[in-house]
């Protein structure tokens, strides 16, 4: 990837359209939707715009149309979409075994990814209620967030983030706190997820947990959820990865995405990230 190329362009996005990208002005170009299909509208939400500079620099990179990156990000979704369609699947966690594997970065692309598909929109919810860093990825402010409404009775509306991309919305920001995987395994976590399920039947909900060897909020926000996408990099151990699986339950494990491996093929070279979908075995 041409880092420079990337930068004036993300430059040239900003200077047309001002500090922020409304949505009609975005680099975010959804692909053709079917006939009769209309985009929602998002009313109820708070609106905030994004930077592509800060996206840029923080690796956000498939907000841009024609980034390289992309191309392997459509062929992850595909494959998660032909695996999920048959059960009726649309809430996905993105989990990892331990930390700095990528997983957040991999959800947030996936998001903006998703957020193209052809008649169907994204919602990203940020789960690491310890820790929450999408906002801080996308270069937003966020006063609330998940653990508002689930601890402060916040309105759901009022965590809701319309980044300005058409078809995404996100969760994320507000408080931390530390009882978090009581917090996301509590009865009102549980009715906010079957709720999200079902609200919008062409809705895929994209979950970022904490690592399953890190924290217990994984293991216990699985049952919650339809399937389970684990990020891995080359070095961590398969004795890791072997422990990881066993907290996943077999049946919901959708498989991997395999993470930072060096390329000599300069179409999927780039800032050290190539990402593949490998199948389960079993």
């Amino acid at each position: 990837m041409d880092l420079k190329v990337s930068i004036d362009q993300a430059r040239e996005l900003r200077r047309q359209t001002g500090n922020g990208l409304p949505a009609a002005s975005t680099g975010q170009a959804p692909e053709q939707e079917a006939p009769g299909w209309a985009a929602p509208v998002y009313r109820e939400c708070r609106s905030v715009a994004l930077d592509p500079d800060k996206l840029l620099k923080n690796h956000c990179v498939c907000f841009f149309p024609d980034a390289p990156e992309l191309g392997p990000y459509k062929l992850l979704r595909t494959q998660i979409v032909h695996r999920c369609k048959p059960h009726h699947w649309n809430t996905i966690m993105i989990t990892s075994a331990l930390p700095g594997e990528g997983k957040t970065l991999t959800a947030i692309n996936l998001a903006f990814t998703f957020a193209r598909g052809y008649g169907q929109t994204a919602l990203l919810v940020d789960c690491d209620l310890q820790r929450q860093v999408i906002f801080q990825y996308l270069g937003i402010s966020s006063p609330v967030g998940l653990a508002d409404y689930l601890q402060e009775d916040a309105p759901f509306k009022d965590i809701i983030i319309w980044p300005g991309v058409e078809k995404l919305t996100v969760i994320s920001g507000g408080n931390t706190v530390r009882n978090s995987a009581e917090l996301i395994s509590s009865p009102r976590m549980a009715e906010l997820a079957a709720e999200m399920k079902t609200r919008y039947p062409d809705r895929y909900l994209l979950f970022d947990m904490p690592p399953l060897l890190a924290e217990a909020d994984a293991m216990a926000f699985a049952p919650l959820v339809d399937c389970v996408l684990m990020v891995v990099q080359p070095t961590t151990s398969f004795n890791d990865v072997q422990r990881a699986l066993e907290l996943v339950p077999r049946e919901k494990l959708l498989g991997f995405v395999l993470n930072r491996v060096e390329s000599s093929n300069n179409d999927y070279h780039y800032y050290r990230y190539r990402y593949g979908f490998h199948k389960k075995r079993g």
